[in-house]
């Protein structure tokens, strides 16, 4: 029987609930490159 006071070790792929592809990076810096060219437009007109 497996004692209890025992940590429990599972991998981190086992434990998550999907996958995590570092697409939130890239989508971050290019709306906030997009928005930093509105307003600079914006500015302009």
């Amino acid at each position: 029987m497996a004692d209890p006071n025992d940590p429990l070790h599972i991998d981190t792929d086992s434990v998550r609930a999907g996958a995590t592809p570092h697409m939130t990076r890239y989508i971050l810096a290019i709306s906030l490159t997009l928005i930093v060219i509105i307003f600079a437009i914006f500015l302009l007109i």
